[in-house]
């Protein structure tokens, strides 16, 4: 497989279930780092599962080659795992575009647990980086992590959003602490610069809240929360973006406590669409159960607006408590920090806010700081022949590292069939550009 080139620029697949047309932090954070790894003179190409109108081979406006794989998402766009299905298919991306390092994001993207187990198979450097907290207890953070425990365990390096969500995922997966960097989202801020008024006459009285319609997201915490502090306030408003399988919670609040002219359901939110949402108020509010690094915050921050959330995973390291009032995840406490941030809204300098955010985040340094990671993966000395990987494989437990032995080995097998059935010249290198 192809090499770092004569100046160290790499060849990068960004792989995950999740990403644009979606909307979520995820799929901002793959197309910011892709532009930003672009400018920097690598080589970034995108590997995800079709949606609707995306199929095929696809160009974002801003010059990334996308591959929208013929797989069909079963659950909030995740794919179903096939283990080998999608071998023979990544094998030809990775060979066309000369690929040197795969990169695979979240740990609840089936195609980026098997993109990282067929790019060792193939002898690639690789990297992951992990988006989401996750328990220890229920079923589906069981099988999470067993997951991501036999993925990382022959991943070269890992990378965290958040100090918090580092120490979840060395937890999770028993990994060194030393494989583990930490990066934090950003923001494009010149995207949400504050307008000089807020939008609409009940602006100074409006919440704003923006997130997916998900049980994680908290939104049985908003739906008691809201009817509340419109009876507290009589002229308070709110406006809530995003959708899910939870928005008919939020259609019965509405129609039961008769909201209907103080609360404005927006459904999905476009990505450019979302500084308007924001402008619509001063005070943004949070729900969240569990994060490990909350784009929106960083976001609504960025648009001049004060932040309430749950002090919950990594959002107290987001922002500093001038722009973050963070409470219990309780209606009482959500109740109480809303009503203190309403208090302090109309004091807040906004321009003066979004320069600090702006100097906080920004995606040419996350770019930055994960190419530094990729530098890392070449120096990394270790055993990487068959043998060798087995080995780490072994050490996931008595019998998961045996069933992991066996599945590392079958894929070995497989890659060799697909090379006889396909050989690496037959398949035709994509053009530099």
């Amino acid at each position: 497989m192809c090499a770092v080139d004569l100046h160290g620029k790499e060849r990068v697949l960004l792989v995950c279930d999740f990403f644009c047309p979606g909307v979520g932090g995820v799929e901002n954070h793959i197309l910011q780092l892709g532009q930003c790894l672009s400018d920097l003179g690598h080589k970034a190409v995108i590997l995800t599962h079709a949606y609707k109108n995306h199929t095929g081979i696809c160009h974002t406006p801003e010059g990334l080659k996308v591959y929208y794989a013929p797989r069909r998402p079963v659950y909030q766009q995740a794919t179903l795992p096939t283990v080998l299905g999608g071998f023979a298919l990544l094998r030809g991306i990775l060979i066309s575009e000369r690929i040197s390092l795969v990169h695979a994001h979240a740990a609840f993207s089936p195609m980026a647990h098997e993109a990282l187990l067929h790019a060792r198979t193939m002898g690639l450097r690789t990297v992951f980086t992990d988006h989401s907290l996750m328990g220890f207890a229920d079923v589906a953070s069981i099988l999470v992590n067993k997951a991501l425990k036999f993925t990382l365990a022959d991943v070269h390096q890992v990378i965290c959003v958040s100090h918090t969500g580092k120490e979840n995922t060395v937890l999770r997966a028993c990994i060194p602490p030393g494989r583990v960097a930490v990066i934090p989202n950003a923001v494009r801020a010149e995207h949400f610069a504050p307008h000089l008024s807020p939008t609409g006459p009940d602006a100074h009285r409006t919440v704003v809240a923006l997130s997916r319609l998900v049980h994680r997201k908290g939104i049985d915490l908003l739906a008691v929360v809201v009817p509340a502090m419109c009876r507290r306030r009589p002229d308070l408003r709110f406006v809530i973006g995003g959708d899910g399988p939870k928005a008919p919670l939020l259609w019965r609040m509405v129609e039961q406590h008769g909201l209907h002219e103080r609360v404005t359901l927006l459904g999905e939110v476009a990505a450019d669409e979302v500084p308007g949402v924001l402008a619509r108020g001063r005070v943004f509010l949070n729900t969240s159960l569990t994060e490990a690094f909350c784009m929106a915050l960083v976001e609504a921050a960025a648009a001049g607006l004060l932040v309430v959330s749950t002090r919950v995973g990594g959002v107290p390291e987001v922002l500093p408590p001038s722009m973050l009032l963070l409470a219990d995840a309780c209606p009482e406490a959500l109740g109480a920090a809303l009503e203190a941030a309403l208090d302090r809204a109309p004091s807040i300098d906004r321009q003066s806010q979004h320069r600090q955010v702006a100097a906080m985040y920004s995606w040419p340094a996350v770019a930055a700081r994960t190419e530094r990671v990729y530098a890392a993966t070449a120096r990394d000395v270790r055993d990487d022949s068959p043998l060798g990987r087995l080995r780490r494989y072994v050490r996931c437990g008595r019998v998961f590292g045996l069933l992991a032995c066996a599945v590392a080995a079958f894929d070995m097998m497989f890659l060799h069939w697909l090379e006889w059935w396909q050989p690496a010249y037959s398949i035709d290198l994509a053009p530099n550009y």
